[in-house]
């Protein structure tokens, strides 16, 4: 198994010509969540699943670490935008430890879905739970399905 390391080594390893860097690159862009291109921290944006019943659609969206109070769920013009922001709770004045290595994400995020005609937006519902959100949007009446009945 591979595992990231926490320091450099000064000396060039006898197998240097495999091109290390781009190799280093591509593993912290694909498990660490890092830019392949500069090396730094990607922006956050959170996992979403968006399930679609005869009822309306279900967003779901990951949010470990956060509280209903850190998120903003608005739909205005067609579109879906959920946002928010993930703080880095940094232990100040406290002696004896040192930070080593960070690989969790913070800042801010947003994601935005355009929505599909048909959606009742005025019946739009949210709730939080064990971090992760979700929202509900209901079809109008006049987009659901209608058995037409034959005479």
């Amino acid at each position: 198994m591979v595992y990231p390391t926490l320091w450099r080594a000064s000396r060039t390893p006898a197998w240097s010509g495999l091109n290390r860097s781009n190799f280093d690159r591509l593993f912290d862009g694909f498990l660490l969540g890092r830019d392949t291109e500069s090396g730094s921290a990607v922006a956050l944006s959170p996992l979403v699943d968006v399930h679609e019943s005869e009822d309306g659609l279900n967003v779901s969206v990951e949010l470990p670490g956060l509280g209903s109070d850190d998120v903003k769920v608005s739909v205005e013009n067609g579109i879906l935008s959920i946002s928010g922001e993930k703080k880095r709770e940094i232990e100040e004045g406290k002696e004896g430890t040192d930070c080593h290595l960070v690989e969790r994400r913070y800042g801010r995020f947003q994601r935005s879905f355009t929505l599909p005609r048909g959606i009742d937006t005025e019946k739009t519902s949210a709730k939080f739970e064990n971090g992760v959100l979700e929202v509900t949007l209901p079809k109008s009446a006049q987009a659901k399905a209608k058995l037409i009945e034959i005479k």
